[in-house]
């Protein structure tokens, strides 16, 4: 895994947009301005993202590389590191299941409009 392809991953995607809203390190990536991941674009070595509680708790208990998430809230959010254990397509799942997630939770007309344009 690298920065370029999980970036790229990320912002093809519908609504999606990049920031640095806590320091010049921390970058997040917002469907429609809610976060859905965030990495350390200086160290890239896991990323944070959101996950449905009871799936956060299998993925930490079957996986060494996710672990609660690292300064948010560890029930919906897992950090999952880079450290070789895991396959590029698997983490790229979990982007996808953070993004739908935050998308299901967008009022009716903005998760309409990204249902129509995905």
């Amino acid at each position: 895994m690298n920065i370029e392809d999980f970036r790229n991953f990320c912002i093809q995607k519908y609504g999606v947009t990049e920031e640095l809203p806590f320091d010049e390190n921390t970058l997040a990536f917002k469907v429609m301005g809610k976060i859905f991941a965030l990495i350390d674009v200086e160290l890239f070595q896991s990323v944070n993202l959101k996950c449905d509680p009871n799936e956060a708790v299998k993925l930490r208990e079957r996986f060494e590389a996710v672990k609660p998430g690292y300064h948010m809230n560890k029930k919906h959010w897992n950090t999952i590191n880079f450290d070789g254990s895991l396959a590029d397509r698997e983490i790229f799942h979990w982007v996808n299941h953070s993004y739908d997630l935050v998308v299901s939770k967008l009022p009716k007309r903005l998760r309409e409009e990204v249902n129509q344009n995905k």
